[in-house]
C-alpha cells in the first residue's frame, strides 16, 4: 500500500487535484496498485483557517506518507515548498522538458532535464539592509555542488539519450561560488567515464535553448539559474501546462506542477491537468526505483503514453490551442489508460 499525501493548493489548485485523483484511481483499478490518496490543506486557504500557510497536521501526514503530490499555491507559496525542500532535505529540484505531438514546441526531437540544487543559492533568503542599500547573500557549497553533481549524472546514465550533462554557471563573473560549483562538478564528471561534460555559461544556455534545444540531455545548475532556465525550456516545449516537477531527497520526494494557482482561471474548468499528471508519472518512476516496484515503473509509462495518446489526436485545453475543459480533457486521458 502506497499513502500518496495530496495537497490540493489554491485557485486551479483543487480542479487539477481532482483531475489526477481521478487518473490515479483509474491505474489503481486496472493495476490493482494498492493507495490511499489523503487530501490535505496548505497555502493561502489554510493560512486564512489555521494561520499557518503549511498547517502542523498537513506537515505530520507527509511524513508519514510515501510520496506527496502538490498542486499550486498562492501567494504563501514560499511558506509552503521552500519549507517542504529544507525539512524535508529535497535537494534536487528535477525539470523535464520534452517535445510533444500538435504543441507550440520550437523542435520535435526536444527530450532533457534540468536537474536543480535545491538547498542553497540566494534561496537562503539571506537578506538585509544597510541604509538604502540592500544585500543578499549566496552560498553555495561544495557538498551541495557534488550532491546535486552525482545526481545529474545518474540520471544520464539511466536515460536513452545522449550521455551529456552540460554544467551551468557563471564563473567568469562569480569567480567563488559559481566557481566552486563548476569545480565540483568537474570533479564529479571524473567519476563518470561513458559520459560527455561541458560547461556552459548561463547567458549561452538561455540562448541555446531557443537556438539548439535538441542539443541538451542533462543540465545541472545552482538554485537562481535553475528557476529561471527550467521555465524557459517549459516555454520552449510548449508552455507551462505541460511541465511537471519534482523535488527529491535521499529518502522522500514531492511531485508538482511547474505553474502557478493561476487565479484568473480558477474555477472555470479551463486550467490544463497535464503538468500535474505528468507529475505524478514522475512519482510512480521515482516509487519504482526507490522500492523497485515493476508495477510502478508499468503506471508511469501508461500515464505518459495516455497523456501522449490525447494530445497527438489534437485533444488539447485552451492554453495549448484546444477546447476541452478541465474535465472533458481528464476523461479523455483516462480513456486512453490501457
Amino acid at each position: 500500500m502506497y499513502q500518496i499525501a495530496l495537497i490540493t493548493g489554491d485557485g486551479i489548485g483543487p480542479e487539477i487535484s481532482e483531475s489526477v485523483i481521478k487518473v490515479l484511481e483509474t491505474v489503481n483499478d486496472k493495476l490493482d496498485l494498492k493507495i490511499k490518496i489523503e487530501r490535505l490543506e496548505a497555502g493561502d486557504n489554510a493560512l486564512v483557517k489555521t494561520g499557518k500557510a503549511l498547517p502542523e497536521s498537513t506537515l505530520d501526514y507527509i511524513k508519514k506518507s510515501n510520496a506527496c503530490l502538490k498542486a499550486p499555491v498562492g501567494e504563501s507559496a514560499a511558506d509552503v515548498i521552500v519549507v517542504l525542500r529544507r525539512i524535508l532535505n529535497l535537494y534536487a529540484n528535477i525539470r523535464p522538458a520534452k517535445s510533444y505531438p500538435n504543441m507550440p514546441a520550437l523542435k520535435e526531437n526536444i527530450d532533457l532535464v534540468i536537474v536543480r540544487e535545491n538547498t542553497e543559492d540566494l534561496y537562503t533568503g539571506m537578506e538585509f539592509e544597510i541604509g538604502d542599500i540592500a544585500i543578499a547573500l549566496r552560498t553555495i557549497s561544495k557538498d551541495a555542488s557534488k550532491k546535486i553533481a552525482g545526481y545529474a549524472f545518474l540520471m544520464a546514465t539511466q536515460r536513452n539519450q545522449k550521455k551529456k550533462v552540460t554544467c551551468v554557471h557563471k564563473s567568469n563573473v562569480m569567480r567563488k561560488t559559481d566557481g566552486l560549483f563548476a569545480k565540483s562538478c568537474r570533479e564529479v564528471a571524473g567519476d563518470f567515464q561513458g559520459i560527455q561534460f561541458e560547461n556552459m555559461y548561463v547567458d549561452a544556455c538561455a540562448m541555446n535553448l531557443i537556438r539548439q534545444p535538441e542539443a541538451f540531455d542533462v543540465i545541472v545548475t545552482t538554485n537562481l539559474f535553475g528557476d529561471i532556465l527550467s521555465d524557459e525550456a517549459a516555454q520552449v516545449v510548449g508552455g507551462l501546462g505541460m511541465a511537471p516537477a519534482a523535488n527529491i531527497g535521499d529518502d522522500f520526494a514531492l511531485f508538482e506542477p511547474v505553474h502557478g494557482a493561476a487565479f484568473d482561471i480558477a474555477g472555470k474548468q479551463s486550467a490544463n491537468p497535464s503538468s500535474f499528471i505528468l507529475s505524478a508519472k514522475m512519482m510512480f518512476e521515482w516509487l519504482g526505483m526507490k522500492n523497485q516496484d515493476q508495477v510502478c515503473f508499468d503506471v508511469a509509462k501508461k500515464i505518459e503514453s495516455a497523456v501522449y495518446g490525447v494530445v497527438k489526436q489534437g485533444i488539447k485545453t485552451k492554453d495549448i490551442g484546444g477546447t476541452m475543459t478541465t474535465d472533458e480533457f481528464t476523461n479523455h486521458v483516462i480513456s486512453n489508460i490501457a
